[in-house]
């Protein structure tokens, strides 16, 4: 165990407030190793043989926070046989129907109560002004449920400390996209979503030709009035190219123009680049994606669901203190494959808030390895952020994990048998499994996968500050010294201090007024290209998505903001959040910080 672990009061207050267990009656666990040793127990009970063995290489990966498992699987792996251990949950897109809305909205409120966040396609709702066929009246559009979903949400949020987080997409062809956009113009409005606009590869050439883009729902069998345009569109909750009224025609700047002011003014929505998403999708062959999880890091088909955990990456550096540090690859390589088998453990291990959830869940294996500590990573190492060496020393540090994660599964379906819904043939068709090394591709012809998708960065907000603070994620640091909102057992948010562990540990050994080194930056200090770069870099060897928010200081104009989502799409990423300095009074985060922790998709 590193004896610092919990050496910070921020560490040792989250590990109390969120992750630590008292079974009803008894003592609660007296300290974090005791954490350790439950879910290492735990995730070890479904191996079919060798389980103490498996037991004893978990709680290694897990002692001094090597390796921090998502925060439902530290919170509840060992406490209840039928615990949710997952995090990330996409909702079927709900019915058009008075029946199938509700459906949908009780799916995902027993979804929220098992701790799950989740992403929902509302591009199935009939715009506003549309004729409802059983009532005679007018349907009042999908950006009216959002507030009978938010008003359930902060009901079911009473007495949880957990708050119940959604996302909501929304296609840019959908008719009341504009409306869409606007949806949280004014502050605390929507508080517990997340909104992502569905952009497609067709919209953005649109707006680079200043071409009239056109806005379209499906006639699903209702008549037409003559004169009427059709064109025909795949869409969400059907099979097929489906037979869609065109409604009218908008120039396609304005509407992005509209989307990068209200991104400007509040950061959000979010924008989810799904042509991108789909064509790289390892399952290209079986699921049509139009949304991520709330915070962007894992796409995912109806009724999807993953579990996460991430690499430490500041306990993967040799030579700290020495003239000379560097990155301790074969140690990051050992870990990634346990790291792998413990993720698999859990979904057998797991329970399912709904039957749909665990059937996908079991024929696919999703799991969502990443990393966090990225940026102090690269601090220890003499590197900024975004530099040309700390692109490349990400890249290489992904290509590793990656290669190890996906030899991992390799070698777990020679033994335990590859995700039910494989097709090697298929699969090995995939763009992402084709940039695999030769070696691993000619794996997977012979043995298969064990898991469909691999790897995914989350934000890892909460347990970066059981780590001691570290950078979360794939982030900048945010800033050396700052607070962060807490929330009480009592319910009640405070600001608690907080400092950047490897800010922290450098003046422990160099006190101020020393200056810095020039390599140590936080956000404001970065431009869009180098956050941008390192976003690419990752984004290559990760087959999910990444959490990354794009921080633009206070004076950043509506240009620099539209420029930073369109530089994402041209750089292959699969979606782009972007925060301006001051544009929310909600961000989890208090003074001497940048941005929100987690915030719209990346």
């Amino acid at each position: 165990m590193h004896a610092s672990f919990l050496s910070t009061p921020v560490a040792d207050r989250v590990w109390r407030s969120k992750y630590r267990w008292q079974p009803p009656g008894q003592v609660a666990e007296p300290s974090i190793e005791a954490s350790w040793d439950r879910v290492a127990l735990a995730v070890s009970s479904v191996e079919p043989t060798q389980r103490e063995v498996w037991r004893q290489r978990f709680r290694a990966l897990l002692d001094g926070g090597l390796f921090l498992p998502g925060g439902r699987i530290l919170a509840r792996a060992g406490t209840a046989p039928a615990a949710s251990l997952f995090n990330c949950f996409v909702q079927a897109p709900p019915e058009d129907s008075i029946s199938g809305i509700f459906q949908a909205l009780r799916e995902t409120l027993v979804t929220l109560q098992a701790g799950g966040g989740v992403g929902i396609d509302l591009s199935t709702l009939r715009p506003v002004g549309d004729l409802a066929v059983r009532s005679n009246g007018k349907a009042s559009g999908p950006v009216s449920w959002l507030a009978v979903w938010e008003t359930a949400s902060a009901v079911l949020e009473q007495g949880n400390l957990r708050r119940g987080a959604l996302l909501a997409g929304l296609r840019c062809d959908h008719p009341d996209i504009l409306a869409f956009i606007q949806a949280k113009a004014a502050p605390q409005v929507l508080p517990h979503f997340n909104l992502a606009v569905l952009l497609s590869d067709d919209f953005m050439h649109a707006v680079e030709e200043d071409a009239p883009w056109p806005l379209v729902f499906p006639l699903a069998g209702r008549s037409l009035a003559p004169g009427s345009e059709v064109c025909m569109r795949l869409w969400p909750g059907a099979s097929g190219l489906q037979p869609c009224r065109v409604y009218g025609r908008v120039p396609a700047r304005l509407l992005w123009e509209s989307l990068t002011r209200a991104q400007h003014a509040a950061g959000e929505p979010g924008v989810l680049f799904v042509d991108r998403i789909n064509r790289v999708n390892n399952l290209w062959f079986r699921e049509q994606i139009g949304v991520t999880n709330p915070c962007g890091e894992v796409p995912l088909p109806p009724y999807g669901a993953c579990n996460l955990g991430s690499l430490n990456l500041t306990r993967f550096v040799r030579h700290l203190y020495a003239e000379h540090p560097e990155p301790d690859l074969p140690g990051l390589r050992a870990a990634t494959v346990v790291a792998v088998r413990f993720l698999d453990d859990v979904i057998d291990l797991s329970g399912f808030p709904l039957r749909p959830q665990e059937r996908t869940a079991l024929a696919t294996r999703r799991i969502g390895l990443g990393v966090t500590g990225l940026a102090d990573m690269l601090l220890m190492l003499g590197l900024r952020y975004g530099s040309p060496g700390s692109v490349e020393l990400t890249a290489r540090i992904m290509a590793v994990i990656r290669d190890a994660a996906y030899r991992s599964s390799i070698d777990n379906a020679a033994e335990k048998g590859g995700f039910p819904a494989l097709d090697r043939t298929r699969l090995s068709a995939s763009p992402f499994v084709l940039n695999l090394p030769h070696a691993l591709q000619d794996a997977i012809a012979r043995h298969g996968l064990r898991n469909s998708h691999l790897l995914a960065i989350a934000p890892a907000g909460s347990i970066s500050l059981l780590a001691g603070n570290i950078s979360p994620g794939i982030e900048p640091v945010l800033a050396f010294e700052g607070g962060r909102r807490l929330r009480g057992k009592d319910g009640s948010w405070q600001i608690v201090p907080v400092a950047d562990a490897a800010w922290r540990q450098y003046r422990a050994r160099v006190p101020a007024p020393t200056p810095l080194p020039a390599h140590f930056v936080q956000a404001a200090d970065l431009g869009v290209e180098e956050q941008l770069r390192v976003v690419e870099a990752a984004q290559a060897a990760v087959d999910g998505g990444i959490a990354k928010t794009v921080q633009l200081p206070a004076s950043a104009t509506v240009a620099q903001v539209a420029q930073a989502v369109r530089r994402a799409w041209e750089l292959g990423l699969k979606g782009c959040t972007v925060y301006r300095q001051g544009s929310r009074t909600d961000a989890p985060v208090g003074a001497g910080s940048t941005g929100p922790a987690n915030g719209s998709p990346p």
